[in-house]
């Protein structure tokens, strides 16, 4: 409510008071004196406590009952004067009342003024009233301090003066968002805020927002906290732990040189009994090893002279019967002990390309040597190439009516299919068929040679890319165990896979699985 001088409105009611009563007796009008006694006590309202409107009320009630004991000789109907003069009574005591009522509300808002101006004045935390284009409408104390500023040099500013240069657009759009969507919230959880002084200088801070709206218009508080002391703490115990843990790492270290020490020499122990183990392995594999190669020096040695031995007491058999029969008519016992010399020659020279294909293999001394070339004659080929070898009886057959290219090392393809063949046809009786099997799968080469031979073991198949093994039931036949490891060996070096199926006395499949190799030479 509005206040006015005390002095002025004590004149000024008792000029209205005189006035009334004036006009009354003037105009001879009882009403017109109550109007204005009502103005009166209506005048109290600006006048502090209680005492002044009741002694008003007081004064005006006796006035007027005096008004109506002078009037009422006029008046020729007393039940209307006296109605008259309850009614005014009555009149004057609510306007008392109502006085009473605003003057008991406005104790209240003074009240609650001087609570909220208190709060306002006396927070420790900065308080700013900012209006919903951004600039600062009120600034309590504690923030002038808090930035250095004075609460008239922040009116009217926009908040960005508060905060550092480098978050001035950042801190814009966020400004302009939250107004579009206020909400009450806290900021800096998680997160560093920093503010600015008036000298420039920034300090770490905690903000709270909340918001409101009065007379359409969006206000919204902001309640700042200067955490440097915090951070100060935060910082310094940051500090402390890491020197404490440089403490315990440090005494950590301490003990496990301590520990160290004492377990040095239990160390260098268990090191010389590893070392010494590691000896006694590394002996007994070597002795392994040599144990192994001696065996192999000795099956080799046994197996070389067996099978050397046999065909050269053929050539030295055959060529003194071939002495024997100097005329024409012994011409065919000549030739056929000349066919023997030559067979165990072919035979002594393959045992040598043999021995000297492992030990290129073991050497790691073959190339590879790339090209492409056509399957279906290369097969053919091959296959020319063995039947002057071939039995009585016996054939090859070739399913391969595809004239595909295929890209690879067309030598050591050669003799990996002309070992495969050459053991079927030796462990194959006369007047059996030989299939061989060339097709394509995935751009890989598969090449499969079949027999209807004597088979293979069971128990024998695991071994039989073995060195010098030979299965058990092949003993009669001649053979250095060398073939099928040449063979497999030869198809790891083209980056193929060779498997087997055999059945005993029924024959045996050998099958190689090639993929396609870049042209190139290595």
């Amino acid at each position: 409510m509005l206040k006015l001088n005390g002095r002025t409105v004590i004149t000024l009611l008792i000029v209205v008071f005189i006035i009334s009563v004036g006009l009354a007796f003037l105009f001879s009008s009882y009403e017109l004196a109550v109007s204005g006694m009502l103005i009166v006590i209506l005048l109290t309202a600006f006048l502090p406590g209680w005492q002044s409107t009741l002694t008003a009320g007081v004064a005006v009630m006796i006035t007027m009952t005096a008004l109506l004991l002078y009037f009422k000789d006029n008046d020729t109907n007393i039940t209307k004067a006296l109605l008259s003069q309850i009614y005014s009574l009555m009149v004057v005591l609510f306007a008392v009342i109502i006085v009473f009522f605003l003057k008991k509300l406005q104790q209240r808002i003074d009240y609650e003024k001087t609570h909220m101006a208190s709060l306002f004045e006396n927070a420790t935390e900065g308080i700013l009233l900012t209006n919903a284009h951004g600039r600062i409408v009120l600034v309590n104390p504690a923030a002038e301090r808090m930035f250095g500023y004075t609460s008239h040099e922040l009116q009217g500013e926009k908040i960005e003066q508060l905060v550092p240069q480098r978050f001035h657009n950042r801190h814009e759009g966020q400004r302009n968002s939250f107004y579009k969507n206020p909400s009450n919230r806290s900021m800096g959880h998680g997160r560093d805020l920093f503010a600015s002084r008036k000298d420039g200088s920034e300090f770490p801070v905690e903000i709270s927002l909340s918001h409101y709206k009065q007379r359409n218009e969006s206000f919204v508080i902001a309640f700042i906290v200067d955490i440097t002391s915090r951070k100060e703490i935060e910082q310094n115990l940051i500090r402390q732990k890491a020197e404490l843990e440089k403490i315990s790492n440090d005494i950590r270290k301490l003990n496990t040189d301590l520990e160290g020490k004492v377990e040095e020499r239990t160390i260098i122990l268990k090191e010389a009994l590893q070392k010494l183990e590691q000896s006694q392995q590394e002996l007994s594999h070597a002795l392994d090893k040599e144990r192994q190669l001696n065996e192999i020096k000795s099956r080799f040695v046994s197996m070389a002279s067996h099978e050397f031995r046999t065909p050269l007491s053929t050539i030295l058999s055959s060529a003194t019967l071939v002495s024997k029969y100097p005329s024409t008519e012994e011409f065919e016992k000549r030739e056929k002990h000349i066919r023997r010399i030559k067979d165990s020659v072919t035979h002594m020279n393959e045992l040598l390309e043999d021995f000297l294909s492992l030990g290129k293999l073991e050497e790691g001394k073959v190339s590879i040597t790339v090209s492409a070339f056509d399957v279906k004659e290369f097969t053919e080929d091959v296959v020319d190439e063995m039947r002057p070898h071939l039995k009585s009886g016996q054939e090859i057959v070739c399913a391969n009516s595809m004239n595909e290219r295929f890209t690879t090392d067309k030598r050591m393809l050669k003799n990996i299919l002309l070992n495969m063949l050459s053991n079927a046809i030796k462990f194959s009786p006369e007047g059996k068929k030989i299939t061989l099997n060339t097709r394509f799968d995935n751009d890989q080469l598969i090449l499969s040679v079949t027999d209807e031979g004597i088979g293979i073991p069971e128990e024998d198949q695991p071994h039989l890319f073995s060195t010098f093994f030979r299965a058990k039931n092949v003993s009669n036949i001649q053979g250095t165990g060398l073939g099928l490891p040449i063979v497999k060996r030869y198809v790891n070096l083209l980056g193929g896979d060779i498997s087997l199926k055999s059945r005993l006395n029924e024959g045996t499949t050998l099958t190689v699985t090639l993929p396609v190799m870049k042209t190139e030479t290595r």
